[in-house]
């Protein structure tokens, strides 16, 4: 039973050890940091753009299904929306502004990541260029 076992932990020590599962480990790392970068990007800078246009923002935006009554105090709604006292309340409310500011959140990460790609390729491809340069030269003086 001692080499089923001592067999799975080596199997286990094999497979962890591996260069693509420590390649995918740094990976899933330095997208985490990257994904910080980007959504302050978004959150900190384009979405007060977005602000000159809708100042309240999207995540205030809703609706209720089903009147439930008039409430007799101030309620808090799950988006932090208020509902005052003698205020129509209902059963539940369907948040469409928070979709529309994950949609938005979406396409303005995927336009930073976009460039960001872009941009990077480009260089890639003058180094390239330069490399080509480069080993040409040396190629035709020997």
């Amino acid at each position: 039973m001692s080499e089923k076992k001592k067999g799975f932990f080596a199997e286990f020590k094999e497979f962890i050890t591996k260069g693509n599962v420590m390649s995918l480990a740094v990976g899933v790392i330095i997208g985490s940091a990257f994904t910080a970068i980007t959504t302050s990007l978004v959150n900190d800078i384009l979405m007060p753009l977005v602000s000159l246009v809708k100042p309240e923002g999207f995540t205030g935006m809703y609706f209720g299904l089903v009147k439930n009554g008039v409430a007799e105090e101030s309620v808090t709604l799950a988006n932090g929306a208020i509902i005052e006292a003698g205020e129509t309340v209902y059963r539940t409310y369907i948040y469409y502004g928070n979709f529309i500011q994950a949609i938005l959140n979406f396409l303005l990460i995927a336009l930073v990541l976009f460039l960001i790609v872009r941009t990077v390729n480009r260089i890639n491809r003058k180094l390239e260029e330069v490399s080509a340069n480069f080993k040409e030269k040396f190629d035709k003086e020997d």
